[in-house]
């Protein structure tokens, strides 16, 4: 999950870049085409290239290529247009003063690769595609606060809300906000939403245009003769090359000179510390909003329904639907460790679920590592180990876990950590790693994703991608549990559902005074903590590497990595 920004010059801002010796250098003006190609390497191969029908960082990272939002946050958390002439509001009349609608000025002369104009009409066509419960779309909880969305001509689009909406800059903004073209998508607007052509090969009006993808492999790029400003594009071809590990990415970058950016480094720290002392390359540290967590599954993953699902809401977990149960399992894991001997520089151990901007960070919480307060807990709960098989038991019921996570080698040196923590509490670990191209692909026909879930334990990094936390606190609101039902769509895939919690980020969603609103933020964050509903690990920074000989380029916190690419020169 991942998923807004743009245009300062600023290298240090809001989101703390660090080891940022060759930070994005701004280009001037009447650049030259470049005819040599940009290599990007991305270990977590991209499988689809429509972002809303992907969880994965990896998919909306490819697609922000070619397709744009409206708008996006820079790393100050400013709001910059990309198909939006300007940004909304109330004194320039586009942001209603009663808090219930946006209205949008679009960019005139803007076309699709394929040459047809782009208009207010596809802006309406992408709302009413991703609101379209059968399509599936994992960008669908943003769009909820929604009523309608309408052209008031070719290039003004009215977006309308349910309810007072402070968080009004969310919508068709950032990774979550990229439009789609209508004329493309408008026969697969359905149930056939997966099957659309333009999933492989989309057609955007962004820098440029797909020209080949072997799913799990190679994206091929080239510039978009129709980019309005393609005068001035960097390169006359991209290759995203998927695949490999972050070790290896990272090596190609800094220490071979290979490759010229290298998507997501997770890598320990010292290992990556001795790739960059090559001098080939420059490693980019941005502290935004990412957390490395441990969900914990609510249902239980072995009990098949007779529909034949698993992990369903209608069976709770036999032992980790127990609050003293969860909190003895946070108290066995070793955050700092984790954090200081696998991360370095590029992770804070963290007790939080949100984690930036900084106002929302809670200052109510805090994380132990205390094995013998745990196991006093799980003794309490009544979970000892009765056979002397040297795991915990419980009425025929043994403490059994299977914990799976993505194929990266940091994140398995984190499963082995956890894993020790565990098993000295008497409970039984199994570790499952899954290619990330399945993991985090959203096929709703595979097991082996996040989604369903079928595990105990599973493990990965998420956060909010806009300043604005709101849609990702709706990540474990009872309406985001992914089921059969629902095509496996939604975030929560803890199955973790909590009243309170839920009123509460109803109320924060149209609360307009930001105080108030930040408060409530907090106490959500606080409830989950306190509940133990889920186990957080690391305050990641998003790590990337940059050739020495790529310019141009301006990190942020708020949307992909790959948010300015038109921008990025050979110097």
């Amino acid at each position: 999950m991942i998923a807004n920004k743009f245009i300062s010059r600023l290298c240090v801002p809001f989101g703390l870049i660090i080891a940022i010796s060759a930070c994005g250098r701004p280009t001037g003006t009447g650049v030259q085409q470049n005819s040599s190609t940009l290599k990007l390497l991305y270990w977590q191969a991209p499988t689809i290239l429509n972002p809303h029908l992907s969880t994965g960082f990896k998919d909306a990272e490819a697609s922000r290529i070619t397709l744009e939002p409206l708008a996006s946050y820079n790393n100050q958390g400013n709001l910059v247009p990309f198909l939006a002439e300007s940004i909304p509001t109330q004194e320039n009349g586009g942001v209603a003063a009663d808090g219930k609608s946006v209205t949008w000025k679009l960019k005139q002369n803007v076309k699709w690769s394929d040459g047809i104009p782009f208009t207010a009409k596809d802006v309406v066509f992408t709302y009413e595609f991703l609101s379209n419960p059968d399509v599936g779309a994992v960008s669908a909880g943003t769009y909820e606060m929604v009523e309608s969305v309408e052209a008031i001509n070719d290039y003004t689009v009215k977006v309308n809300f349910k309810e007072v909406n402070p968080a009004w800059s969310l919508v068709f903004v950032g990774g979550e906000g990229m439009i789609l073209p209508q004329h493309i998508y408008q026969t697969y607007s359905g149930a056939n939403a997966r099957e659309a052509p333009a999933n492989l090969k989309p057609i955007g009006t962004g820098a440029y245009r797909v020209v080949d993808f072997r799913p799990g492999d190679t994206v091929i790029y080239e510039s978009n003769p129709e980019f309005r400003q393609a005068d001035r594009l960097g390169f006359e071809r991209i290759e995203l090359k998927g695949g490999g590990d972050a070790t290896s990415a990272a090596r190609a970058v800094l220490q071979t000179g290979d490759a010229d950016f290298a998507y997501n480094l997770q890598v320990e720290a010292p290992v990556l510390d001795e790739l960059a002392a090559a001098g080939q390359g420059e490693v980019i540290s941005n502290y935004g909003a990412q957390m490395e967590r441990i969900i914990i599954n609510h249902s239980d993953p072995n009990q098949v329904a007779p529909s034949g699902e698993r992990s369903s809401v209608k069976f709770p977990h036999p032992f980790l639907s127990d609050r003293t149960v969860r909190e003895a399992l946070s108290l066995a894991v070793d955050r700092d460790t984790i954090a200081k001997q696998l991360y370095g520089v590029s992770g804070r151990a963290t007790p939080n679920f949100l984690v930036a901007p900084p106002e929302y960070a809670s200052p109510n919480t805090s994380y132990e590592y205390n094995l013998e307060t745990a196991k006093q807990l799980l003794d309490q709960a009544g979970w000892q180990d009765t056979n002397g098989n040297g795991t915990r038991d419980r009425d025929g019921i043994e403490m059994q876990l299977v914990f799976q996570t993505s194929v990266n080698p940091l994140r398995q040196k984190t499963q082995a950590v956890v894993k020790q923590g565990l098993q000295s509490l008497g409970v039984g670990v199994e570790l499952k790693s899954i290619d990330p191209s399945v993991y985090f692909s959203s096929d709703s026909s595979n097991n082996d994703t996040l989604e369903h879930f079928y595990a105990d334990l599973q493990m990965y990094t998420s956060g909010n991608t806009s300043p604005d936390p709101s849609a990702y606190m709706n990540f474990m609101t009872c309406g985001q549990i992914p089921q059969q039902a629902n095509n496996w769509s939604g975030d929560n895939n803890a199955r973790y559902c909590n009243p309170e919690y839920d009123r509460l980020w109803r109320e924060a969603s149209k609360e307009l005074d930001p105080q108030k609103r930040q408060k409530m933020f907090i106490l959500m964050n606080d409830i989950l903590i306190e509940d133990a509903a889920v186990i957080p690990l690391v305050h990641r920074a998003d790590v990337s590497a940059f050739s020495n000989k790529i310019t141009g380029y301006e990190p942020t916190a708020w949307d992909m990595r790959t948010w300015d690419i038109m921008n990025w020169q050979l110097e």
